[in-house]
């Protein structure tokens, strides 16, 4: 019966040394996905900043010829504004006469769909 007693003790410590050997791996393996996770982590953070800089220079050279078109298109419309001013001094006289004319020429008439009754 002693040597089951011992037997059976032996059981039980190999089986406490097998729970430590298992838990002490499950730790490991916790440690090393938690470091996994950092790395992974760190490296999605780089890989952001690297696009966003990549962007941010695609970005900078589109506004850069968007603002050349825009001032080219800015002096145009100063140029055609130019040219317009100067049309409407030009012809400005003309135009008033010639409105004038029409609204103070008045030549009454009947009109063709008007019948007399009788």
């Amino acid at each position: 019966m002693g040597s089951q007693s011992q037997g059976t003790q032996q059981l039980l410590q190999a089986e406490k040394r097998a729970a430590e050997k298992v838990s002490q791996a499950c730790k490991r393996k916790n440690r090393r996905l938690k470091q996994a996770i950092e790395a992974a982590q760190a490296e999605i953070e780089e890989y952001c900043l690297q696009r966003e800089k990549e962007f941010k220079i695609k970005e900078a050279a589109a506004l850069g010829s968007h603002g050349s078109c825009s001032t080219e298109v800015e002096k145009e419309t100063q140029e055609k504004m130019t040219i317009l001013q100067t049309y409407f001094r030009q012809n400005r006289d003309e135009v008033l006469d010639n409105l004038l004319a029409f609204v103070c020429d008045i030549q009454p008439e009947i009109h063709e769909n008007y019948h007399i009754n009788g």
